[in-house]
């Protein structure tokens, strides 16, 4: 199961429920504001959006920060001993067919340029059983803006009114553990984050911003 490749990660919820780990915080990337701007991606014409936190295409997230996504072989991973994916919670409003996501993850330099994202159901406030994936993306852009990772899935039915997960994670050896990107911010929203570690507990704590981006599919 891909669930167990949960076990260091950042839940960044849309809501006031949230959980987070002890014995280590998340960690945050500051870039420098682009001077090269090219508009986010459209709308696929045969899809629409089901979640998104995304402002105008000219400036659909914060650029200048975001949560750290590492894997165990990354720089920061190796460093501090635990890697850290994240995850993106949406609730539908109607029943729907999740086919895309757009979403603010970026490539920082370091290590493989790939990552793995998966949809998961939810369980109790975090991912719990995997729905799809995991769908890997490579040359993913370089922190900047405006431009949107994009990821493709086979369609998973989603029912309105339920949380999901949209999770950003790699793998625990071989090609893409190394990788060292960023999830970049909705400055739109407050919300708080899970941190989950090696003990598998959770517990409540604040953040500064939601992870930025779209799910985008079918209603009917």
């Amino acid at each position: 199961m891909k669930k167990t490749l949960l076990f260091v990660c950042l839940l960044i919820l849309g809501s006031v429920t949230v959980f987070a780990q002890t014995m280590a915080g998340p960690q945050v990337v500051h870039t420098e504001r682009s001077a090269i701007r090219v508009p986010s991606q459209e709308v696929p014409a045969a899809l629409r959006i089901i979640y998104s936190n995304l402002g105008k295409k000219t400036d659909p997230y914060n650029e200048s920060a975001g949560w750290l996504i590492d894997g165990p072989d990354s720089v920061a991973g190796l460093s501090s001993g635990l890697p850290e994916f994240v995850a993106m919670a949406f609730t539908p409003k109607s029943d729907s067919t999740v086919e895309q996501v757009q979403v603010a993850v970026q490539y920082i330099g370091s290590g493989a340029n790939q990552v793995n994202f998966s949809i998961y159901a939810d369980s109790g406030g975090a991912p719990g059983t995997l729905l799809e994936g995991p769908v890997t993306v490579t040359n993913l852009p370089p922190s900047g803006c405006c431009t949107l990772t994009v990821v493709s899935f086979t369609p998973v039915a989603v029912t309105a009114g339920t949380r999901y997960w949209v999770t950003a994670d790699t793998p625990l050896t071989g090609t893409g553990s190394d990788f060292e990107g960023v999830w970049k911010w909705d400055v739109k929203n407050m919300g708080e984050f899970g941190n989950e570690g090696f003990s598998y507990s959770w517990f409540l704590t604040p953040v500064d911003g939601l992870p930025a981006g779209e799910v985008l599919g079918t209603i009917p």
